[in-house]
């Protein structure tokens, strides 16, 4: 008998015992399911994060800060006045973070650093407030921008090194400031008011040219300037200052040669680290939302895992009792000259294809709830969070879950497979 002649004879067998052959394909099918979900919750979540990635930096560039002397400190009292460091936020003891200010100096020891292409310091503006034309102003964060950085827009462009003043407002700032749609407010002109270190105020006028969504890691309320602007309003908020204040920062950018490996990455942060610098890529900064959406994907895995083993007593026990049932089959397909070796794929034939019904169907039910499901839950729980896609699947994914159950389904059928293989065909003709 030809292998082909094997695995068809095996197909027809499966369903001789039609309630117990389904009842064991339930079984697979829920361990399937399962899988085909949370896999897809956490491909659906990853592919978001790394989106957002792009949204809140350039994946060339590390943000670096300068590390600070911890200096004498009790261990219940508060840390000596420096008047060169300052504290950025952060909720709760330990939250806060103080770091050393960059000083031009700095920013020429960052240059030197072997592999570093070019160096930018942060600057930051605290703004009174937005308006448009005679409307109502408000209140709103400036965010910073670096080129190579990719905004997640709902409508209009990037900032550009345009030498005009260009600003990307947040999505939900468009109707406050009177304008009708996002599309609206593109080419229209809003005012921004800031006060330098006199107290003194400046108005300064910058055209609209896209409008921004919410993700992870970025402040909604944040409107993001081009180069052009961010200089004139950090230049008016500066009015007053000495020019040692005004060229201290709380961090700043570095970018480095694209290709660089991760190892090389590495190597780069090291030396940094040696001259006295902290730094972070992006990656890095959203490393722990992976991170904890990974461990929970584990565990719900673990779930469909304990049911697939569950399912594979079911399938060792559909089988043993084909195998009894069958008995005086299989004696006299020995005795016409089957091999030990046709009579274990047989059963083994019979074991994957289980597998493969309990799988597939499992799979491909999972990923039509899950589009559902995950759609349902963009539209309405997960509104403000454009751009999510809760639940999806990756096709490798899918395969791989199919072909491990598979492969899971034909180590449990091993069992009563060599039990066929060994059957004596003189006594299994006598059997009753």
């Amino acid at each position: 008998m030809r292998t082909v002649d094997v695995l068809g004879s095996a197909i027809a067998n499966t369903f001789r015992s039609r309630t117990r052959t389904i009842l064991t394909i339930l079984a697979i099918f829920v361990g399937a399911f399962t899988l085909t979900i949370t896999n897809g919750l956490g491909t659906g979540i990853n592919q978001y994060i790394d989106q957002t990635v792009h949204a809140i930096g350039a994946t060339d560039v590390l943000t670096v800060t300068k590390a600070v002397d911890p200096g004498t400190k009790t261990t219940d009292g508060p840390r000596k006045y420096d008047p060169d460091t300052v504290t950025t936020g952060g909720v709760g003891p330990g939250g806060q973070t103080t770091v050393a200010l960059i000083t031009p100096t700095d920013l020429d020891a960052l240059a030197a650093v072997q592999g570093i292409d070019s160096v930018k310091p942060t600057k930051t503006v605290k703004a009174d407030y937005i308006v448009h034309g005679d409307g109502t102003a408000y209140v709103i964060g400036i965010g910073a921008f670096v080129q190579g950085q990719k905004l997640q827009l709902a409508t209009g462009a990037q900032p550009d090194s345009s030498s005009t003043p260009q600003i990307v407002l947040p999505s939900d700032a468009i109707k406050p400031l009177g304008f009708s749609s996002d599309a609206a407010s593109l080419g229209q002109t809003v005012t921004i008011r800031v006060t330098d270190a006199t107290k003194a105020t400046h108005l300064i006028d910058a055209d609209v040219i896209g409008v921004s969504e919410q993700g992870v890691g970025t402040a909604g309320s944040n409107a993001v300037p081009n180069d052009a602007l961010m200089s004139q309003l950090y230049t008016a908020q500066s009015t007053g200052l000495t020019a040692a204040q005004s060229e201290s920062y709380a961090q700043a950018s570095v970018r480095f040669d694209p290709k660089l490996t991760a190892s090389e990455v590495t190597s780069l942060q090291s030396r940094l680290t040696t001259a006295g610098f902290n730094s972070t890529t992006v990656a890095q900064q959203l490393g722990t939302f992976k991170t904890v959406i990974d461990a929970i994907v584990t565990v719900l895995n673990a779930f469909a895992v304990i049911a697939l083993l569950a399912a594979s007593f079911g399938i060792i026990n559909t089988l043993f009792m084909s195998v009894q049932e069958r008995t005086r089959e299989i004696g006299l397909m020995k005795a016409m000259g089957m091999s030990s070796g046709k009579v274990f794929g047989l059963f083994s034939y019979e074991a994957l294809f289980i597998g493969f019904l309990g799988s597939a169907i499992g799979a491909g039910l999972g990923m039509i709830v899950g589009s559902l499901v995950g759609g349902a839950l963009s539209t309405t729980v997960f509104s403000n969070l454009p751009g999510l896609t809760l639940i999806a699947f990756n096709p490798v994914s899918i395969l791989t879950t199919i072909v491990v159950v598979m492969l899971l389904a034909f180590a449990a059928g091993t069992l009563p497979a060599a039990r066929a293989a060994r059957q004596n065909p003189v006594e299994s003709l006598r059997y009753e």
